[in-house]
């Protein structure tokens, strides 16, 4: 016991850490240290102390026994060496090492395909910015990428001509070896690619001289990428077939492109309604005015209501986002924001004091108002 090093320590977590955090720091230390892949003198002995780790941490009751007593409080307690331990998707960490299932299946079937079918690349992924306005009205930009294209000359074989592919011996042309090991924890079946042709159950003679063999060929495109109007900040869009290449003559994935809005100085936007702050004066709020309000279409002529007071929402129909589906656009609120001038000349000065003494002399003032409220 005295050899053992801490649980915590053995998985790299911190001891208050999550069911998931230890789920997922097992989950990496037993990909990299099983024995099968591993082939390290010390790796049998790594994984099974981390093996021993998690099979503690990961249960409630031990774990508390662990933290309160220490290596005493779980002794006696049973470990079994190599167990799932509550971990629902272990197995897919040998079909990752070795494209099938663990030893143990009565019938020897894999879950994994076969190793030399062909398979789709995997998606791969970038950002883009674009205006406020680009995406409201929606526009067009042009990316240039790196991607790679099934060799015309050899249609994606690498061979020179189909007579210089021949089926490999080893593997029977299936792409896999299957083998009994005896570990530590027992005896494993494990599959793993063909070493001799690489899981594709092909040998070539002579190779492609076009594409020295790889089976593709890479080239820089220029995409035109339609972004719609209405796009909103964290949308995506795929482009079919700019991935990352395919296996075993397979497809291509897919490109996804996250859209990345850029904000306005003076516009705000929610969804396809857009929101303005409108400077009014204290005049043009009282007895009503009409303005030009600025909109994403361009200046529109609205009128300022009589009484206007700080704060209301004016709404311009249509005035908003266009709908990316062809629907009605949004609307427009304009908020009012009621400025009071610092500076006056002689003539506006004497006016406002006119206009005190009228509002002074009759009676329901605001102010009076407001003074009965205490009375």
């Amino acid at each position: 016991m005295a050899d053992k090093r801490d649980y915590y320590e053995v998985l790299g977590i911190a001891k208050g850490a999550s069911e998931d955090e230890i789920k997922k720091a097992y989950r990496s230390l037993a990909k990299k240290y099983h024995p099968d892949v591993n082939k390290a003198p010390d790796a049998a002995d790594k994984f099974k102390e981390i093996n021993e780790a998690y099979e503690v941490l990961s249960d409630p009751q031990k774990r508390q026994n662990y933290d309160q007593f220490g290596f005493a409080g779980v002794d006696g307690q049973g470990f079994s060496g190599f167990q799932s331990g509550g971990f629902d998707d272990f197995g897919d960490i040998f079909s990752q090492f070795f494209g099938g299932a663990m030893g143990g299946d009565p019938f020897g079937q894999r879950s994994g395909r076969r190793s030399n079918a062909p398979r789709q690349g995997d998606d791969r992924g970038m950002r883009i910015r674009v205006s406020f306005m680009e995406a409201c009205f929606g526009t067009t930009k042009k990316i240039s990428l790196d991607v790679d294209e099934t060799c015309p000359d050899c249609k994606g074989s690498g061979a020179a001509s189909p007579s210089d592919i021949e089926t490999c011996r080893t593997c029977g042309g299936s792409g896999y070896t299957m083998h009994t090991q005896r570990t530590a924890f027992g005896m494993f079946q494990t599959q793993g690619a063909c070493p001799d042709c690489g899981g594709t159950g092909k040998k070539i003679r002579k190779v492609c001289p076009h594409c020295a063999g790889r089976g593709y060929t890479t080239r820089t495109q220029n995409i035109d990428l339609k972004i719609p109007a209405g796009i909103e900040s964290g949308q995506r869009l795929r482009v079919s077939g700019k991935g990352e290449r395919g296996v075993n003559g397979g497809p291509n994935g897919d490109l996804i492109v996250q859209v990345e809005v850029m904000p306005h100085e003076q516009f705000e936007r929610s969804g396809k309604n857009i929101f303005l702050e409108i400077p009014v004066t204290a005049v043009d709020a009282t007895i009503g005015t009409t303005v030009n309000i600025p909109t994403i279409h361009g200046d529109v002529t609205m009128k300022i209501p009589a009484g206007t007071q700080e704060g209301t929402q004016l709404r311009l129909k249509e005035k908003g986002v266009p709908d990316a589906r062809g629907g009605r656009n949004g609307d427009q609120y304009c908020t009012v924001r009621i400025q009071v001038e610092k500076k006056l000349s002689a003539r506006e000065k004497e006016l406002y004091q006119e206009l005190q003494k009228l509002q002074g002399s009759g009676k329901g003032s605001a102010w009076e108002k407001f003074k009965k409220q205490f009375n």
